[in-house]
């Protein structure tokens, strides 16, 4: 699962046994060599989908880590695009990538997802593989936070990896990540946000729609289908509708 250049086993524990924000400052000068960084085919194949419902002005890559996700945003975003991450760490090796030579201007934010220092000026706004660091009760605060810096007709964008069967091993091994990082958890501070199972995706869904999104559900191609005739991986968008109505008088 770690290459050869990836953290090792005693570095992982020490990360494990820290907070989440300390934990990936560890982390991150060999994340991008683990299997927590998201896919190179996954991020092509977002950045594909996006290029069919942009282009957009301004894009926001939420808990952007050290940077990939950018590279979702940078061809498919004019003007500007923005990485927010509450990891220095994180955030100190995202600093180092070289920039294209042409695109939209790249700027770098610290600070926590659940406290967005924006304003509504972004079109799009991504995110990639975080949303195991939140706890279930956060959700709809979370994704209060990414409506509020959203324009209106602005976009929220993810993918959604099908979730395996229960006959397979990858279930049981992420049934048992969850159950270690659980009992961790209870013995053990400050706590590690890190599950896989946490969230389901029919509440993700009805949160959005809680704070105001209307939401569509578009299969990813690349990645086939399961034997059920289900997309393997989707990408989410949720809109802020172009128009609010004005309340009605008396």
């Amino acid at each position: 699962m770690f290459s050869p250049e990836g953290p090792r086993l005693r570095e992982l524990a020490v990360q494990a046994l820290s907070s989440v924000e300390r934990g990936y400052d560890l982390l991150a000068p060999k994340f991008d060599h683990t299997p927590f960084r998201t896919p190179d085919s996954v991020l092509d194949a977002v950045a594909a989908a996006l290029r069919r419902l942009g282009p957009f002005d301004a894009g926001l890559d939420l808990c952007c880590g050290t940077g990939a996700g950018m590279r979702v945003l940078a061809p498919v975003c004019r003007e500007r695009i923005t990485g927010v991450d509450f990891s220095a760490g994180m955030l100190d090796v995202a600093r180092r990538r070289r920039p294209p030579a042409a695109g939209p201007r790249v700027t770098w934010v610290r600070a926590d997802a659940r406290a967005l220092p924006f304003g509504p000026g972004f079109d799009l706004v991504v995110s990639f593989g975080a949303f195991g660091h939140f706890l279930p009760r956060e959700i709809p605060g979370l994704f209060a936070q990414v409506r509020s810096v959203l324009r209106p007709g602005g976009t929220f964008a993810f993918p959604v990896v099908a979730p395996p069967t229960p006959t397979s091993p990858g279930y049981w091994m992420l049934l048992g990540f969850d159950a270690v990082m659980r009992v961790r958890n209870a013995v053990w501070r400050p706590p590690f946000v890190m599950y896989y199972r946490a969230v389901r995706f029919g509440d993700m869904l009805r949160e959005l729609r809680n704070v105001g999104f209307t939401t569509e559900l578009h299969d990813l191609p690349e990645f086939g289908r399961r034997p059920d005739g289900s997309p393997r991986v989707r990408l989410v968008t949720a809109r802020v509708p172009a128009r609010v109505s004005a309340p009605r008088a008396g």
